[in-house]
């Protein structure tokens, strides 16, 4: 069995994890909210805390496993915590009840508790000597001259006086440094404080040395005056210095050199060879070089700066005011002498706020008198700015020069790389070496490989020398070029890559925009906010790009005046960034203006006007405002031949641009020459291998996919993806891009196993290039979400859909476009699963939505009443759906024109809803229409067409015109062959419906092969899970039925049923279909019990979710009312038919009738 141990450091350990979730709970931590902690106190002595390992090691700096054995600890040995978990192995979730000595507000004596506590528990464990029978306890050294400390109460430290105290018992000589470099780090007072806790280990003496005076001279006297040495004068310094130490009373011995600057000169000469008892601590600004071992010194953690603070200032000041005294903390830098300075002025004047404080500090900066003037009673003798002005004087001219052109950059970490690039007079300095004598002296933090930081306090410092620079205004020119530069290399879609590798210059970026905006020259200007707006608006951060773009606009304004070029692109800009927001009447007076405000400043005949021409264009085509769109685009494409000649790469994106708005309004005879024209013209201009080319080639090959024309589709999206992958490499957006386009393509065409890698890939790669919150990100998951859908998969497509709205809300607002379609998408996929109540309310909130950002003459708002229309018709709600479909007929038809493919589909859509309701006679014309609307439209070889056969075949056969229906139905099938080849769902669907017309004209022979055909079929492409499986099932068991094939139609039935209650639940439509189905194959085997529940069950299933008006509910009242009748229980069926379709039905009248009859008969008899 393991052996637990309690050592120092196991005490050590848990000890800081107490002592940090002490400081959580007393609100002591600057970032507390980062740290997920749910507290249920009980009393204020006792918690239940609920949280998990990963949090509490966070906030304790400790390892998941030390805070598990922490945790274990304060359980088993020192018992304050009770264990709630329900399972305990290897869980990462904490369940406890803690229970402490004190209230929680007295954290210093819950700690002393602790102390003492473990100490007295650690006598009492086997092996371990009691305190008792330890031998006798030593006293303090009587040789020491330890200077006394001005220290109220020393926190903050405490690891590195154990951390100290374990280097000096394994080495010789220890450098107690800073990193952060600078005086006022507590250098001093952490040397001051181990020696006087360690008094009692060096018994030999402890000898406190300034390297400001001659430390041999110091040694010799203490010598004489503390251990009475009788030292020969005929020595010299350094003979007499080895006597001492070879004289020296017994004992380990500590001898503590303060302050040096130069220990070759000031140190070694005397101390380069002493007895290992002797035991050196030097305080020094410099780096020294082994074998004295370093500890490096950092300023206060936030918490340890806000104990300092609390310890001068009392607990209660200090509580009163605590977020102010974080802030105040962190302005100050956590620089232990600034933060002694500050605590004590505000002792010594009780009615000043900490808030007054803060901001008499940020008025006055290193010149304020609590910052200068020293307490006597403090060890320190020099402010803040005195302490930084001994290293200032022992610098270098150039390391000064550069300690004042870093205070030019933001307080954050700052890439070395753009300090070199700045120049004084244009000539390019040696700043590595002036940089080398600032890390020397720690007036420069290195953060990371080519990553350095200057303290706030320092940068103060610097920033106040850099006014006495000669060359200071040179400096602040130089540092802005730098930056504009810098923003000017930014990319517009950056990945995680490339924003990593550009994040850390952003806040130098803003440091000019905020302060040094007046050094930036005027063709320079808005690049500074450009810079800074691209970063955001190309991750996909609109709402803080915003702001950067209004600035760089009234910036340009105020210094530019109204009229200039750059304010145009200013107004372009921010007209773009609303765009992307989905804000267009707030876009497009601003593109409106930029246009009209180009054509004034650089005439009609200018590129910047065909530009602003584009983006107008642009803006309308996205609002479906294709007619106002189209005569922008052809004046930019005409303006751009003009001035630059057809051989020309802006005059490609023209053609493309004009493309796809043909595209868009379904002309694609008129969108594939400009496309083909884009492409060479592009491939001439740019060569074969460029970024732009695949970027076409993925465009065409959308235009051929809307046709139907997959062959020619299908290698233009291989080629875009491979050339993408050659010239961008396999991580880059565009090839996610491709990827999607590819996998849509394949979706298309059924090929739904080649799609969905696709889609899983290109998700994957927009992940990791641009993160989960991105609309990019929230685009791939709802592609994959549609693809789902299409293959019946509800559950895997539903917490797409669901992620995908919650991201775009979270990232473009609730009043987003593209919020609408995924309102939109979530109701569709209700809808498919029969969950009308679920669907109605998000069709509904997506017309609303896109009613009020698009207005009511857009094509977005007339598929939304389209899609709303179709639930009400899916309900039997046909008076409520005709209107809407007509509504949105009509608007497509204004908005579109006659000659588009979203009207042929609305014109289908009201046919069927007349064919549905038995009115053929207004469904055929329209079903003719949209026949020959898309055979114009994709010609007479598309599936589409196809589609349209089969619904004027389904027209046909049930007004019994078979002989007119079977060479539609052969002629389709036929041509899905063709165009989609034998593997394809909707070959699938034509047998399907071949068989079906077979099936209804009596002709089973026939009918059958097909009906297993689609069925196998079906099983292959989309699996046994789908649903299109189970209606395969369902209509081979009723043409089975129909033959009185009773035994192979009930295992089909019942497959059929539990298929749907496994994809649609229990509460849908196709169950109760299915349940009716099953019941009346039991009726007409004489099983009346088993039928009878069935038909029940269907009937209020149908009830409940298609209300009592429709007409499924009423031809299942029928059924139950017939299945009664035949039973001869003619009064039961007799209340079911009057209840529900009223006494005056023909379906009530006859079996009225027949009651009457029977009654009659019976009465005669008797």
């Amino acid at each position: 069995m393991v052996r637990v141990s309690y050592g120092d450091e196991v005490e050590a350990r848990v000890r800081k994890l107490l002592e940090r979730f002490l400081a959580y709970v007393n609100d002591e931590l600057e970032d507390s909210e980062l740290y997920k902690i749910a507290l249920n106190w009980e009393t204020p002595q006792q918690v239940i805390v609920r949280t998990q390992l990963r949090v509490l090691a966070e906030l304790s700096g400790l390892s998941k496993e030390q805070v598990r054995d922490s945790l274990n600890a304060l359980k088993d040995f020192v018992e304050i915590i009770e264990d709630l978990r329900e399972h305990k192995r290897g869980s990462e979730d904490w369940h406890f009840r803690l229970k402490l000595w004190h209230d929680k507000s007295d954290k210093q004596g819950n700690l002393q508790k602790f102390d003492a506590e473990w100490q007295s528990r650690r006598e009492k464990l086997p092996g371990v000597q009691r305190a008792e029978g330890k031998k006798a306890k030593l006293s303090p050294t009587r040789y020491e001259n330890i200077p006394l400390s001005g220290v109220v109460e020393f926190v903050g430290r405490e690891t590195e006086l154990q951390n100290l105290h374990r280097l000096l018992q394994k080495n010789q000589q220890v450098a107690i440094a800073a990193i952060a470099g600078m005086g006022g780090v507590g250098k001093t007072e952490l040397a001051l404080q181990y020696a006087s806790s360690h008094r009692v280990t060096y018994q030999g003496g402890i000898c406190w040395l300034s390297a400001l005076q001659d430390v041999g001279v110091q040694l010799v006297q203490f010598a004489r005056n503390q251990l009475q040495l009788n030292i020969p004068d005929d020595l010299d310094l350094v003979g007499r210095v080895q006597f001492c130490l070879t004289k020296w009373h017994e004992g380990e011995v500590l001898l503590v050199i303060d302050n040096v600057t130069n220990y070759r000169e000031e140190v070694r000469s005397y101390l380069e060879s002493v007895p290992s008892r002797f035991k050196q601590l030097i305080t020094t600004r410099e780096k020294l070089q082994p074998p004295i071992v370093r500890l490096d010194l950092d300023v206060l953690t936030p918490l340890a700066a806000m104990q300092l603070l609390k310890s001068i200032i009392g607990r209660e000041r200090l509580r009163r005011e605590a977020l102010v005294a974080r802030r105040l903390c962190k302005w100050l830098g956590y620089l232990p002498l600034g933060l002694e300075l500050v605590g004590r002025y505000l002792l010594g004047d009780e009615q000043l706020t900490l808030a007054e404080m803060l901001q008499d500090l940020e008025k006055e900066r290193l010149k304020h008198e609590a910052l200068e003037e020293v307490p006597q009673e403090m060890t320190v003798k020099l402010g803040v700015a005195a302490a930084f002005e001994l290293s200032w004087r022992r610098l270098r001219e150039n390391a000064q020069r550069l300690g004042c052109l870093l205070s030019l950059f933001a307080l954050a970490p700052i890439p070395w790389e753009l300090v070199e690039d700045i120049t004084i007079k244009d000539e390019t300095q040696d700043w590595k070496k002036a940089r080398r004598d600032l890390l020397q002296l720690h007036l420069l933090q290195p953060k990371g490989e080519g990553i350095y930081q200057l303290h706030p306090l320092l940068r103060e410092f610097f920033q106040d020398k850099l006014t006495g620079l000669e060359q200071a205004e040179e400096f602040k020119r130089s540092f802005s070029m730098v930056m504009v530069a810098f923003a000017k290399e930014i990319p517009q879609t950056p990945t995680l890559q490339q924003i990593k590798d550009v994040a850390p210059a952003i806040p130098h970026l803003v440091e000019v925009a905020d302060n040094l905006i007046q050094c930036v020259s005027d063709d320079d200007l808005i690049w500074v906010f450009v810079g800074n707006a691209q970063f955001y608006h190309g991750q996909g951060l609109y709402d803080k790009a915003a702001p950067w773009y209004e600035q760089c606009l009234e910036a340009s304004r105020e210094r530019l005046g109204e009229e200039h070029p750059d304010v145009a692109t200013s107004l372009n800009n921010l007209a773009e960034l609303y765009r992307s927001q989905g804000k267009y009447s707030q876009a497009e007076p601003l593109c409106i203006e930029a246009l009209d405000l180009r054509r004034r400043l650089l005439g009609e005949e200018h590129p910047d006007v065909a530009t602003s021409l584009n983006s107008l264009a642009l803006l309308y085509r996205r609002q479906g405002k294709y007619s106002q769109a189209e005569p922008l685009y052809i004046q930019a494409l005409d303006l751009l031949r003009r001035l630059l000649g057809e051989e020309h790469p802006d005059v490609a994106a023209s053609l493309n641009n004009l493309a796809l708005l043909y595209s868009s309004q379904g002309k694609y005879s008129q969108a594939e020459p400009l496309y083909i024209q884009a492409l060479d013209l592009t491939r001439r201009l740019l060569a074969e291998e460029h970024p732009v080319v695949a970027f076409i080639l993925n465009n065409l090959a959308q235009l051929y996919s809307s046709q139907g024309k997959y062959t020619q589709a299908e290698p233009l999206c291989i080629e875009a993806l491979d050339l993408r992958r050659r010239l961008l490499g396999e991580e880059h957006p565009d090839v996610a891009t491709s990827l999607n386009d590819l996998a849509l393509l394949y979706s298309s065409q059924g090929k739904y196993s080649q799609a969905e890698p696709l889609y899983i890939q290109a998700l994957d790669l927009i992940r990791r290039l641009l993160g989960e919150e991105h609309p990019e990100f929230a685009t791939s998951l709802n592609n994959l979400a549609l693809l789902y859908s299409s293959q019946g998969k509800y559950s895997q497509a539903e917490p797409l859909y669901i992620q995908t709205l919650d991201l775009r809300r979270r990232l473009l607002g609730d009043e987003h476009p593209e919020v609408a379609t995924s309102l939109n998408n979530l109701a569709q996929l209700y809808y498919y699963q029969g969950k009308y109540s679920q669907a109605e309310p998000l069709y509904i909130q997506a017309l609303d939505l896109r009613r009020r950002l698009l207005s009511d003459e857009h094509p977005d708002f007339a598929a939304s009443l389209n899609d709303l229309a179709f639930l009400y018709f899916s309900q039997g709600k046909y008076s409520q759906a005709e209107p809407l479909y007509i509504q949105a007929l009509d608007l497509k038809r204004r908005l579109l024109g006659d000659e588009h493919p979203d009207v042929e589909s609305s014109l289908n859509n009201l046919a069927f809803l007349y064919f549905s309701q038995g009115k053929y006679s207004q469904a055929e014309p329209l079903y003719i229409q949209a026949l020959d609307l898309k055979r114009r439209l994709l010609g007479d070889e598309h599936p589409d067409v196809e589609s349209s056969l089969n619904n004027l075949v389904l027209l046909y056969s049930s007004q019994g015109k078979y002989s007119q229906a079977e060479p539609l139905y052969i002629q389709a099938l036929a041509l899905r062959r063709k165009l989609l080849g034998e593997e394809h769902p909707d070959v699938a669907q034509s047998l399907n419906n071949l068989a079906g017309l077979y099936y209804y004209q009596g002709k089973y022979s026939q009918a059958e092969p097909l009906y297993i055909q689609a069925l196998d079929l079906r099983r292959r492409l989309l699996g046994d899970e789908h649903l299109d499986v189970a209606t395969s099932l369902n209509n081979l068991a009723s043409l089975y039925f129909f033959q009185g094939k009773y035994s192979q139609v009930e295992p089909l039935y019942i497959q059929a049923l539990d298929l749907k209650r496994r994809l649609l639940g229990d509460e849908h439509p196709e169950v109760a279909a299915s349940l009716n189905d099953l019941a009346s194959l039991y009726f007409f085997q004489g099983k009346y019990s088993q039928a009878e529940p069935l038909y029940i069950q269907a009937l209020d299933l149908k009830r409940r979710l298609l209300g009592e008006e429709h007409p499924e509910v009423a031809a299942s009242l029928n059924d139950l009312a017939f299945f009664y009748s035949s039973q001869g229980k003619y009064s039961q069926a007799l209340d079911i038919l009057e209840r529900h379709l009223g006494a005056d039905h023909p379906n009530t009248v006859t079996v009225r009738e027949k009651l009457a009859y029977l009654r009659d008969a019976f009465n005669s008899q008797q």
